[in-house]
């Protein structure tokens, strides 16, 4: 089988195949944007750093946007999305532990959240079921763009150390939050069934 690649209208009145859209190249810009990041931050080039990983949390909103309001929503973009998101915050947490910039059982806490979250989608996937994201997970994707902000500009600014905490424990928080969020959806789902 061949992947879903017939054109459709978009909003500039041209075709465009579903799998090559501007919001699927801004997603695996973001993927690709990744090694970059893990390079200036473990390198220490703390602005550089920054600027890689604001370009491509921007990616995450503009290729949302963009999918939406030009009509280009596409599977491949449903699953790359969600991909790249993770393996950007991921790496961007795994070289701030590295740095000593983040205590390692709270981004164990962060990261096993998203793991057990997309292996319940998957689940749910497979038994015809779409949970998705609350409130709180958004909140959680915000506050894990300003925790990783401010943990990398604490390698210039050391009087930071205390807010860089106070929003690791603010992720944390919401991470187990919307992890119970997600849980008791399915199960309140899997009871209707």
């Amino acid at each position: 089988m061949t992947p879903n690649t017939k054109s459709t209208q978009g909003a500039s009145g041209g075709h465009t195949s579903l799998l090559w859209t501007l919001p699927n190249a801004l997603t695996l810009l973001r993927i690709v944007m990744v090694p970059f990041l893990v390079v200036f931050l473990l390198t220490r080039y703390a602005w550089t750093g920054l600027a890689v990983f604001w370009a491509a949390s921007f990616t995450d909103w503009l290729d949302g946007y963009l999918a939406r309001s030009r009509g280009q929503v596409s599977t491949i973009g449903k699953l790359l999305d969600p991909v790249a998101d993770k393996l950007l915050l991921s790496a961007a947490f795994i070289s701030l532990v590295e740095l000593g910039l983040a205590p390692a059982w709270m981004v164990v806490v962060i990261i096993g959240r998203e793991l057990a979250v997309t292996g319940l989608r998957a689940v749910a996937a497979d038994c015809r079921m779409i949970i998705s994201a609350g409130i709180v997970g958004k909140y959680k994707l915000f506050a894990q763009v300003v925790a990783v902000s401010i943990l990398i500009l604490q390698l210039r600014f050391d009087w930071l150390a205390l807010y860089g905490t106070v929003a690791l424990w603010v992720v944390v928080v919401l991470a187990a939050v919307s992890a119970g969020q997600y849980f008791l959806a399915f199960w309140n789902r899997l009871d209707a069934a």
